[in-house]
């Protein structure tokens, strides 16, 4: 069998850490092996983060029709009850934009949901 000499796909190999660790601080970014774990360690948190910025949004967005809501008169289960109730098929991250750039028009969609709440 003949002999494998693997400096090409080992220095290419070390190359694309490197060039991943790129801008990190220290020696993560100039050391193979450190920049290696510093590689992966970064590669999961960009894993883990990205199902934590849905979660994170989502509370945002809460928060923001939560506030506009109060400002309404209502707090934020009766109008979403109310939603729910009146068929609106509005999203939070929809009513938190609208919250957000249209004040008057979040004060309609608060009435229509308070009518639909003591409607029922």
């Amino acid at each position: 069998m003949p002999r494998v000499k693997r400096s090409v796909n080992a220095k290419k190999k070390r190359r694309k850490v490197l060039k991943a660790a790129k801008g990190y601080r220290g020696g993560n970014g100039n050391l193979y092996h450190i920049a290696a774990e510093a590689v992966e360690r970064g590669l999961a948190y960009a894993y883990r983060d990205r199902r934590n910025k849905k979660r994170v949004m989502r509370r945002l967005w809460i928060t923001r029709i939560n506030a506009a809501a109060r400002i309404n008169g209502i707090s934020y289960s009766r109008l979403m009850n109310g939603l729910a109730a009146s068929g609106a098929g509005l999203d939070r991250k929809v009513l938190a934009d609208i919250a957000v750039r249209d004040p008057e028009a979040f004060t309609r969609i608060v009435e229509s949901a308070r009518a639909s709440v003591s409607a029922s």
